[in-house]
């Protein structure tokens, strides 16, 4: 009897998409959050107050009012609806946590005591759903979607040129302009823009300097893995000299912007990502010991001045925190509704602490925006979803792996910041972590040649 012929085992490439349209798909997302992380850096809370440009300087150099992004997203999804597939070997309760927050988010939305602030947030919400979707249905069924990636590299060297402008001159030139054609065209101006215009900490294109240094924990690690793995029409050399220079660049911007925070968390992922090279452990453990003390040590002699000053931006977090947990006790089904913490903060903050928007912890924004059921499905999801996508093989995976630990880095920032309120960033996260569920449990492989 004669054995039927074996058949080819599937791999992770077996439902790549084919087609000049699915070719497009990539590029045109990764282009978009390549332009959202230039244009669209502010928080979504004070969308009013970004004004359209009005000419060719400011449509180059401006940031973008965010409903130039929501139409552009809906292009990209138009596009990614054709390429999609809507089987998926992710968790299913998984995959719908993020519908199911954003559902909450609109019954919250009807007990609002802001309707203006709650549809500005709520527009925004959808955005980030809609970028998760992306990721884990059309970007998915790519294993590796090289040209998505090169938009994020190009946004974000774009980012740290600016970063460098703004350290070498940028910032006294930009404050010149803004005073001297600006000021008196805009009606209300938020006291935050002010307050960021008189400092001497970069900020790029994003809204304040901790969310740059938000910016650097998530995009590095895949900017560098992409170009040092998959930029093969490269030499060594060249990926070396790029890698190399991309690198002092993120290091320069972090300590440019002052983020204290966003330091530290650096230093966790550089030890996180020295832990999985391959050499021997002797060297290994030198080499964490060294990089360890350097961070340490050079945090302390940057911030020194600052804890002896009191550390008055932590103290002022914990009355941040601290009325975000009692305003969700006093609104534990609702909230106040998406976006609206300033309201109710106004009215309890103590007298020496500053007026925020935002309570500066993601996690606590929800259960003071939308009460506790929108806090619980956030914050499962995040937790849940970085356990899930974590690689079990770095050194294989490692574009995975340096998805994996960007997410990480953003999201734990998301303690202390509200990088979830920064369509740059949120986006980005989001479209990431979609793609990065999608590609769980399959099989890692090596990328197309020419890549």
């Amino acid at each position: 009897m004669k054995s039927s012929p074996k058949q080819p085992e599937k791999n992770a490439t077996s439902t790549q998409p084919t087609g000049w349209l699915a070719g497009w798909f990539p590029l045109l997302f990764g282009a978009f959050l390549g332009l959202a992380l230039v244009k669209f850096g502010n928080v979504v809370v004070l969308e009013r107050f970004v004004e359209r440009p009005v000419n060719g300087y400011e449509w180059a150099l401006s940031s973008w009012p965010v409903v130039l992004g929501y139409w552009l997203l809906g292009t990209v999804a138009g596009l990614g609806l054709i390429v999609a597939r809507w089987r998926t070997e992710a968790s299913k309760w998984l995959i719908a946590l993020p519908l199911v927050w954003l559902v909450w988010q609109f019954v919250a939305a009807a007990q609002t005591v802001d309707s203006v602030l709650t549809q500005a947030t709520l527009k925004h919400i959808a955005a980030c759903a809609v970028c998760f979707y992306l990721g884990v249905f059309a970007l998915g069924r790519y294993a590796h979607p090289t040209h998505f990636w090169f938009g994020l590299v190009v946004g974000l060297a774009v980012v740290l040129a600016n970063g460098f402008q703004q350290h070498f001159g940028g910032l006294e030139e930009s404050r010149r302009y803004f005073y001297a054609y600006a000021y008196d065209r805009i009606a209300s101006i938020p006291p935050e823009y002010l307050k960021r215009l008189e400092s001497t900490r970069i900020f790029s294109t994003l809204f304040y300097p901790n969310a740059l240094a938000g910016g650097l924990l998530l995009l590095p690690p895949i900017a560098l893995a992409v170009i040092w793995n998959d930029w093969v029409c490269l030499t060594i050399g060249a990926r070396r000299f790029v890698v190399g220079v991309m690198g002092v660049g993120v290091l320069a911007c972090l300590y440019w912007s002052g983020s204290k925070g966003g330091w530290l968390l650096m230093l966790l992922l550089a030890l996180m990502a020295l832990l999985q090279v391959p050499f021997d452990r002797r060297w290994k453990m030198a080499l964490i010991g060294l990089v360890l003390c350097g961070g340490l040590v050079g945090f302390g002699l940057k911030y020194a001045g600052f804890f002896r000053r009191g550390a008055t931006s932590v103290t002022a977090r914990f009355d941040y925190w601290r009325a975000a947990v009692r305003t969700a006790v006093a609104n534990p089904a609702f909230g106040t509704g998406p976006g609206t913490f300033a309201i109710p903060y106004q009215k309890i903050k103590r007298p020496e602490s500053e007026m925020v928007r935002l309570v500066h912890n993601d996690y606590l924004q929800q259960a003071s925006d939308s009460g506790w059921v929108g806090f619980a499905t956030y914050t499962a999801f995040v937790i849940r979803a970085l356990m899930r996508t974590r690689p079990r093989q770095a050194t294989q995976e490692p574009v995975r792996f340096a998805v994996w630990l960007g997410l990480l880095g953003w999201w734990l920032q998301g303690l202390m910041e509200f990088s979830l309120y920064v369509p740059a960033l949120a986006w980005c996260a989001f479209a990431m972590m979609g793609w990065l569920l999608a590609r769980s449990g399959k099989p890692f492989d090596k990328p197309p040649a020419g890549a």
